[in-house]
């Protein structure tokens, strides 16, 4: 194995493909729970934005709102306590499972310090309800909807400190199952609370009802759902006897660790600024493209539940090749750990192509499991020419960052993300959209698509330079076969 990583990337070596499957074929054990586990989470919007979409436009339009608010809000926070992940990760490569058991308390202290924080946020959600600029009708509607979040947040990131230590010690499925009955109950709870249901009683007794609440119902749901996903969590933990080693129960529940907490926001804090960047460069559209019409906005959210959705498949191979590429780390096993995070990133450029063009070509029959509103429908398709580009430089700059997080790289991502999604995804599309000069179809909705798309572009060739730059600086003569 002489090679150098540059010609084993071009398939120029035998071996390459041998290697690429061997690559593949350890991925996707971690892979695939991941991906079932987060379609289930998307399910919540997906579910919510169809029954809502059902319901009335007002809401609809408040859903993608709310959604924006919540996404800024949360996503942030939980970027800082997935930290435990990379660091519980190489602890459990390294074989010091105790010392990786530590990390769950600490990280449990931090994630109630953050919702704290966070709920305030949601409570009074007056900055962004400004840059929304939506009339009193929808705004209403917003308020109410954050409020039910507000108090799901704290269930919200404790539940991500469960996931993000069994994703650690490879155990996804732990966390796929307790998502997908998740998903279970908030089918028919949303429904419940969205439209009401009224319960006919015997004996000539008043019915038992349940008021429609339209997107506050949504919330509602949302709140008792995340409860319920965190105390199953709670539950399993406690009675699971694989926990026993990692010493989570020895001395009870562990009091705050100044030098654990530190080392995890140490680490966290840069990856949730970048999470923060690369959502909200995203989810920002939804404020701004509201400030054109009702239906512009709910052509956006169609559109961006849709592509969310299929980050879902990038977004998994990201958690299983970071994964094993954190526990090669922490057994200083840095020639695999290399050769995984670089298949990784090859495989999930790959399938993104591929799923992108998939969906391209079936978009109307896509968007009508949707909503068979035609101004809905008209105002989404155009969005969708953008799509493939941006889910494919979306897998890339999602595999190459999480690959840098298993080595703890998160500063210079940020930098990137930065430059990237705010500079030319959100600020090109605010500049080209209200340029005199710009051509018409990119003065409204579909100017801020291209340019999130020039933006994450930007980001993946970027960030799978760095990557490349970090592995020669780890181990310049490491082979990737």
């Amino acid at each position: 194995m002489t090679d150098t990583a540059d010609t084993a990337r071009t398939g120029a070596h035998p071996h390459y493909f041998a290697s690429l499957r061997d690559s593949f074929s350890r991925i996707l054990p971690m892979a695939w729970p991941v991906l079932i586990g987060q379609l289930a989470v998307l399910g919540f919007s997906t579910v919510d934005t169809i029954l809502v979409a059902r319901f009335a436009a007002n809401d609809l339009a408040a859903l993608s709102i709310g959604m924006a608010v919540y996404i800024t809000v949360f996503i942030g926070f939980m970027g800082m306590v997935l930290a435990i992940s990379p660091v519980a990760g190489q602890l459990f490569g390294a074989g010091k499972l105790q010392a990786a058991g530590l990390q769950v308390h600490q990280a449990i202290w931090l994630a109630l310090a953050l919702a704290l924080v966070g709920s305030t946020l949601l409570l009074f959600p007056g900055p962004f309800l400004a840059l929304a600029k939506t009339g009193p009708d929808v705004t209403d509607k917003v308020r109410g909807y954050l409020m039910a979040l507000a108090f799901s947040l704290p269930a919200s990131l404790l539940f991500t400190v469960y996931r993000g230590f069994n994703t650690a010690v490879s155990r996804p499925k732990a966390v796929m199952a307790i998502q997908v009955i998740g998903l279970a109950l908030k089918i028919p709870l949303s429904a419940l609370f969205i439209y009401g249901w009224t319960l006919p009683l015997p004996l000539g007794m008043e019915p038992w009802r349940v008021e429609p609440m339209g997107v506050v119902g949504c919330g509602i749901a949302t709140a008792l759902v995340m409860w319920s996903q965190a105390l199953i969590a709670w539950a399993v933990l406690h009675r699971d006897p694989f926990y026993a080693k990692f010493g989570l129960h020895d001395k009870g529940f562990r009091a705050p660790n100044r030098t654990a907490i530190l080392a995890q926001l140490r680490l966290g804090v840069p990856m949730g600024a970048a999470i923060m960047i690369e959502v909200t460069g995203f989810s920002s559209m939804a404020f701004l493209i509201s400030r054109q019409s009702g239906e512009a906005v709910a052509g956006h959210q169609l559109a961006a539940n849709l592509v969310s959705m299929m980050f879902m498949v990038p977004l998994a191979l990201a958690n299983g090749t970071a994964t094993l590429v954190a526990q090669r780390v922490g057994a200083n096993d840095l020639a695999e750990a290399r050769r995984l995070g670089w298949h990784g990133v090859e495989i999930g450029i790959g399938l993104a192509a591929v799923l992108g063009a998939l969906v391209y070509v079936l978009r109307e029959p896509v968007l009508h499991v949707y909503t068979d509103n035609p101004t809905i429908i008209a105002a989404t398709l155009p969005l969708l020419v953008w799509v493939w580009w941006f889910h494919v430089a979306d897998a890339a700059q999602t595999m190459a960052n999480f690959v840098l997080r298993s080595h703890r790289v998160t500063l210079m991502p940020l930098v990137f993300y930065a430059t990237s999604l705010w500079g030319i995804g959100l600020g090109g599309g605010y500049w080209v959209t209200t340029s005199s000069w710009a051509p018409p179809a990119l003065q409204g909705a579909q100017g801020y698509w291209a340019m999130s798309t020039a933006g994450l572009v930007a980001a993946g060739v970027s960030l799978c330079a760095f990557l490349a730059w970090v592995h020669r600086r780890e181990a310049p003569r490491v082979v990737v076969n």
